[in-house]
């Protein structure tokens, strides 16, 4: 290996300058540029749309406003929701009742609605006994609300009823309440569900939607006989009603019908379902589906108070025998989390729904999970470790946001990361006791903590808590810093004061917090009060400022000197970008004749500090890879570090050597230190036995190829070392699995098989695509074994012609499919080598493909250095109507950082800022038109 670092060496520092600069330049023009004309085009779009809408039965008055949050001259208690949902005709219709809690005398009642055509618009007062209705309501359709002005004042410290009938469009958009398909014997069949993250109930019905704002739900569906109706809570009951000749005995549901505009056949049947209270919840939790759904059922013990819930996941009937996995999952850590949190799940029941078509991974509405089939379905009979793993942690997941967002929720979206920092760690710990071989702690360094720096290393970064005034822009911040920094930061947090009272603490704040809202410092006096910690002091700057640090160890006589710095992976931080002093908690390691001693205690508060240590023996900073840092030492000390490692655990743990990996590695990248230094770490840990740290070699050299992807030469030195490094381990690994191995064992095959077939190991892709064509042959894939599926048919398709390529789109195709498998065949459409094989894949993808999945789409041209440019023009030929498809979604933002990441010349960068440019000006010029 050795003989092929000195050309690599020589070339790729210079390279990754230069490379380097313009990645980031190019991201932060995309992101930046993006946020503005999404903003414009995504959601004022939206809004327009909305307002022109209800113009067909109320009378439209747009108006300004430049505050985001809506008065609380009145608040809801509680919502009754009827919603009538027609298959068929694709449009849903109802009535909201909405008990009012008026705070100060007003005139006027402000609330969210978008989307939506409203009628009959009273508002009843308990003190004034009079009924009110507004003929003409008004719509600030930049903040998408209703303004209802009365002219009786409603008096401060009455109550009030508000009455409004509204109906909508069933569509594809994958929020507020949409449809989504499946086929079932050649057929395509139909059935909704809702996604109102961040700010989408006010599309299914108006409400005060925010999530400070709680109230109590009853939900009754209306929906065609032979469907199923979910929602939060149980159902009390239920019954079919004709309209034309069943009178209903409910007295409020026969005023309801009468206000609604479908008109009913005299034959036709309706089934109403109703459902019980919950209790406070925001508007964004609230849940509910109709369609032909099968289901599986279980349940668990609570271990408080000896209850027995029922616990189901449903989905369409083809691909329920997929969902076992993901309810034995649910019903596993439960349990595990009522004795955490010392907290009992407060609602009857738990469900799952899996839905085809679903913007985010998954959701995690109280008592009605959702998400898509990649997050809940896998294949019984030939899973592998990836998919179980997959599965594990979204169910996990949502289940933990039960306690942290669903009881207590974040006052308002800046502390976003209150609910999904802990459901990403919490979700990452409870996972321990249900699968410990799995080593998830040790892993949460490669997926959560390492991506999480990545991202933060971007001058277009932003703080963990963030002001966000404009509840339009709030998909934008749904990334890895609300999700994997802020996991990680308390994972530090965690460490740093001592697992079981951090995890005290986070009881504490619970229970004070029960069906209530909190912010940052809720949290902090939580566990300050159980550890006797001044957690604000050490948490603030981690939570409040953009970016993290790299500390730097300059080696004395008398010991180490440490320096702080903010970390860019462009390099130094210039002054102005390097003002924050962390408090940084520095896990001082030291070792004496193998006794190795951990000191916690010892935290950097200012820019430098010198420490007494002996440096003739083994040291490192940031013990068991907890902090949210990079640290920076002299090549020599990291070649030391390195050969100790290299013996095993005996110093270094398992965390240190895979944060060893990731630290060298992303340090040459951004020009600290010299790559060769970094390929000799790899280098010295080749005996290396746990796959956790192949993994971090395997992606971080994955990252060094895919950097230079388009200098020939060092891509092809790249893989000689990668095959050098990959192939002994599939000599010695072999392509068959054993129940009886171990996970690591299997998890270590299946990436050395993945890596040698990337660099182009000629055995390897000969053995694969030899697999692969008797499968096509046969139809028999039993040669393949699931955890080298994906690897397979990739390096089939990339090697082979057309008939590999329509055997892929055939498999993405099939509606029985396993969702992992799908994703692979996808995947492979897009490395194929053939131009002809990618014209097809840009068509498909704008007249075939699911909209959720075009960004596997466009994550596969990503890996085919041929495409990446032209998947950057292909974005910017069809950007209207994607943006169209994905207005007002999560994933769009993915999309664009997916499509011009990997960009790497001055030309790309000025044609990225050029487009923008345009997008903009255009953007602004169609809303303004359409404001006319």
């Amino acid at each position: 290996m050795a003989s092929i670092f000195g050309s690599l060496c020589a070339a790729l520092p210079h390279i990754r300058s230069r490379r380097n600069t313009h990645v980031s330049r190019i991201l932060f023009t995309a992101r930046n540029q993006f946020l503005q004309s999404s903003q414009i085009l995504l959601t004022r779009y939206c809004s327009t749309t909305s307002v022109i809408t209800m113009t067909t039965d109320l009378t439209s008055k747009p108006t300004d406003s430049g505050d985001f949050r809506l008065p609380l001259d009145v608040k809801p208690t509680h919502y009754d929701v009827t919603i009538k949902t027609d298959l068929e005709n694709s449009i849903f219709e109802g009535v909201v009742k909405i008990d009012l809690d008026v705070k100060n005398e007003t005139s006027t009642i402000v609330f969210n609605s978008a989307d939506l055509k409203l009628n009959d618009a009273a508002l009843y007062s308990d003190q004034l006994k009079i009924k009110q209705v507004d003929p003409s309501p008004s719509f600030d359709d930049k903040a998408e609300r209703c303004i209802l002005s009365f002219s009786t004042p409603v008096p401060a410290g009455s109550k009030a009823t508000l009455s409004i009938g509204f109906s909508g469009e069933l569509t594809g958009a994958m929020m507020g309440y949409y449809k989504s398909s499946f086929e079932q014997d050649g057929t395509k069949k139909y059935y909704t569900l809702t996604q109102f993250e961040p700010t989408a109930a006010r599309r299914a019905f108006p409400c005060w939607d925010e999530p400070l704002l709680k109230a109590t739900f009853a939900v009754t569906m209306i929906s065609h006989p032979d469907t199923v109706n979910l929602s939060n809570m149980p159902i009390t009951s239920e019954e079919i009603y004709q309209p034309q000749t069943t009178k209903v005995e409910d007295p409020s549901l026969e005023v309801l019908f009468s206000a609604l505009t479908t008109q009913d056949s005299p034959e036709a049947q309706w089934k109403i379902s109703k459902f019980q209270t919950t209790p406070p919840m925001s508007t964004y939790l609230v849940a509910f589906a109709n369609g032909r759904f099968a289901h599986l059922e279980s349940s668990y013990k609570s271990p408080l108070s000896g209850k027995i819930r029922p616990l189901r996941i449903y989905s369409t009937p083809d691909v329920i025998h997929q969902a076992q996995y993901a309810l034995d999952i649910k019903a596993k850590v439960l349990p595990v989390y009522e004795e955490i949190f010392d907290i009992e799940y407060p609602l009857p029941k738990l469900d799952t729904l899996v839905a085809h078509d679903f913007d985010a991974g998954a959701m995690e509405n109280w008592g009605l999970i959702t998400g898509r089939t990649s997050a809940f379905l896998l294949d019984p009979k030939n899973a592998d470790v990836a998919a179980k793993k997959r599965v594990t942690t979204f169910q996990s997941h949502e289940v933990a946001h039960m306690w942290f967002g669903d009881i207590t929720t974040m006052e308002w979206w800046d502390y976003l990361y209150l609910n999904e920092g802990f459901a990403t760690l919490m979700g990452e710990v409870i996972v321990v006791g249900v699968y410990p071989e799995w080593k998830v702690d040790s892993s949460f360094i490669s997926e959560h903590l390492n991506d999480a720096l990545d991202l933060d290393a971007k001058l277009s970064s932003h703080p963990i808590e963030v002001h966000c005034p404009d509840a339009n822009q709030i998909n934008q911040i749904f990334d890895s810093l609300s999700y994997a920094k802020a996991g990680s930061v308390l994972r530090m947090l965690s460490n740093f004061v001592g697992e079981e009272r951090f995890l005290k603490g986070v009881s504490i704040y619970l229970k004070k917090h029960l069906y209530g809202n909190t912010v940052t410092k809720d949290l902090w006096q939580g566990i300050s009060e159980s550890t006797g910690v001044d957690v604000p002091r050490i948490m603030d700057n981690w939570i409040s400022k953009i970016g993290f640090p790299v500390i730097t160890v300059t080696e004395g006589e008398n010991g180490i000197h440490v320096r702080q710095d903010r970390f860019l992976e462009s390099g130094p931080a210039e002054e102005k970008d390097n003002e924050t002093i962390w408090n940084v908690p520095l896990a001082l390691l030291t070792a004496t004749n193998d006794k190795v001693n951990i000191d916690k205690s010892v935290v950097l508060d200012t820019r430098e500090k010198t420490l007494a240590i002996d440096t003739s023996k083994p040291f490192k900073l940031n013990a068991g890879t907890y902090g949210v840092y990079r640290v920076l030492y002299s090549d020599e000390r990291f070649a030391a570090i390195a050969k100790e490692a290299a013996k095993g655990d005996t110093v270094f743990s398992l965390n240190d050597r895979i944060g060893l990996v990731h630290d060298i590695m992303t340090l040459s990248k951004a020009g600290f230190c010299k790559v060769s230094s970094a390929l000799t770490i790899v280098d010295i840990l080749h005996d290396e036995k746990e796959f956790l740290v192949w993994d971090s070699i395997a992606r971080n050299i994955t990252t060094l190829v895919s950097t230079w992807w388009e200098h020939e030469v060092i891509v092809n030195d790249l893989n000689v070392f990668r095959r050098e490094l990959f192939a002994p381990i599939v000599k010695r690994l072999g392509y068959e699995y054993s129940p009886s191995e171990s996970v690591d064992i299997s998890q270590l095959r299946t990436r050395a098989i993945g890596q040698a077939a990337a660099a182009g190991d000629p055995a390897v892709v000969e053995e694969l695509r030899t697999r692969f064509t008797e499968y096509m042959r046969t139809q028999d894939d039993s040669a393949i074994p699931g955890d080298l599926f994906r690897t397979t048919i990739l390096t089939a398709v990339k090697h082979g012609g057309r008939e590999e390529y329509e055997f892929a789109k055939a498999l993405y195709e099939n509606p029985t499919t396993p969702p992992s498998r799908s994703i692979s065949a996808i995947v492979a459409m897009c490395v194929s080598q053939d131009e002809a094989c990618i014209e097809d894949t840009y068509t498909y993808i704008m007249s075939k493909a699911r909209t959720q999945d075009i960004i596997y789409f466009i994550n596969g041209f990503q890996t085919n250095f041929c495409t990446r440019r032209s998947c950057a023009q292909f974005f910017q030929d069809n950007y209207g109507e994607l943006a169209k498809r994905f207005e007002g979604n999560f994933s769009f933002k993915y999309i664009v950082s997916a499509t011009f990441e990997n960009l790497t010349k001055e030309e790309d960068y000025q044609r990225t800022v050029d487009f923008f440019k345009v997008m903009v000006i255009s953007n602004i010029k169609e809303r303004a038109n359409g404001m006319r």
